[in-house]
């Protein structure tokens, strides 16, 4: 439904901006940093997850939040601590400080971790690629410190970079000082923290290429390979991310999966045993999937073009200004209403960008899911003296010639 309503958008544009302004202010009053746009909250759950674990938390690779419990409790992370690690070689990689290809020397530290290994021995050599495959598959605690040292310098360097980057992620409540998870007094972070580091992770689509290798071998076919994470062969649409252990720890894992474009994120943290752990996984992205729903809202019929007075043109086409799919519970998308405002008209000159309406997406209940400008989509040059003049001649013309 179109509605002209030119006086009618323009108040509640200002409305807008004022609420907006408003939410603004609080933030800053209230002191609220939390990262790039995480931790949205999403409605109540209709009922509790049946989750075991004492810490844990459900979210979409936005940050939106649909179910959480203890997200905050500290705690150690075992080698779910790699997350951040992965996450700085990926970002090492797409800045151009390292390529997949480049030979990683493994020093007489890295090979003598404990934990989970590939046992690399004292002037050892793989591609940084082959290395993050150690570390996104087996977990290889020597493979991790290899590439902190070959990026870094050091362990120490690299870590330092970790807790800075955590840091701009909003990760407020979570201290590295290592950078593979090994139990070490004050390493500590939350399951809210690790679903940040996981989403930040999971935009960089690449790493998905590891973290969902069943098996591989290495060295020629002389090593052999499993992931540890056993989801990736038992829950549809598993991509990964990453599982940890250590006996503070307990059983951890990251979690990311897919289904019909939504993909989540479950973190659990101190779980009794591999099989609860991922029993409470599945539950966690179980009630994601059946409760929600990614949707990209368009309108029904074709936006049509506004009219310009006083331009070059008589009108401008428009745009919707933002398209992106969006988290929605299922249970509201009965009985959509789809609503346009669009301005009767626009004065010349208009600029591509201009607000020139509104798209606003309604669902059961009339519950607001979705609301976006609607933006011209090209300039209209206003009419010069010249062209006014012209046009006077114009119409002279058609006249006498009437």
């Amino acid at each position: 439904m179109y509605i002209f309503e030119k006086n009618k958008f323009c108040e509640r544009k200002f409305i807008c901006l004022v609420i907006r302004a408003a939410a603004g202010l609080l933030a800053v009053l209230l002191g609220v940093s939390c990262g790039p746009a995480f931790w949205v909250s999403a409605a109540e759950p209709a009922e509790a997850v049946a989750v075991q674990a004492p810490s844990c938390i459900l979210t979409d690779d936005r940050g939106t939040v649909l179910y959480e419990k203890n997200a905050d409790q500290k705690m150690p992370p075992a080698s779910v601590t790699k997350i951040m690690t992965m996450l700085l070689v990926m970002e090492a990689i797409e800045g151009g400080e390292l390529a997949l290809e480049d030979t990683v020397t493994a020093s007489a530290r890295a090979a003598g971790m404990g934990g989970s290994q590939i046992w690399l021995k004292e002037g050892e050599q793989f591609t940084v690629e082959e290395m993050l495959k150690c570390v996104a598959v087996v977990s290889a605690n020597d493979c991790c410190v290899a590439l902190a040292e070959h990026i870094a310098g050091s362990e120490t360097a690299f870590v330092a970079r970790m807790n800075a980057r955590a840091q701009e992620l909003g990760m407020f409540n979570t201290a590295f000082v290592n950078c593979c998870g090994l139990e070490a007094e004050g390493h500590y972070t939350t399951a809210r923290d690790i679903a940040c580091m996981s989403a930040e992770l999971v935009r960089h689509e690449k790493i998905f290429d590891y973290t969902t290798i069943w098996m591989e071998t290495i060295r020629d076919g002389a090593f052999g390979l499993t992931n540890t994470n056993k989801m990736i062969r038992t829950y549809d649409g598993m991509l990964g991310l990453k599982t940890g252990y250590t006996s503070q720890a307990g059983y951890c894992l990251s979690g990311v999966a897919q289904r019909d474009g939504l993909r989540l994120i479950a973190v659990v943290l101190r779980g009794e045993s591999s099989a609860s752990r991922n029993s409470d996984v599945a539950a966690l992205l179980n009630y994601g999937f059946a409760g929600y729903a990614s949707v990209e809202f368009s309108p029904d019929q074709p936006l049509m073009p506004v009219p310009v007075a006083m331009g070059r043109q008589d009108c401008v086409p428009v745009r919707l200004a933002d398209s992106r799919s969006v988290l929605v519970e299922k249970r509201l998308l009965q009985g959509l209403e789809k609503q346009i405002e669009l301005a009767g008209s626009a004065e010349a000159p208009v600029r591509a960008g201009d607000v020139l309406g509104s798209f606003t997406v309604r669902g059961a209940g009339g519950g607001l899911l979705w609301q976006t400008d609607i933006l011209a989509d090209g300039d209209v040059e206003a009419l010069s003296l010249l062209d006014l003049w012209g046009k006077l001649l114009e119409a002279a013309t058609l006249r006498r010639a009437a």
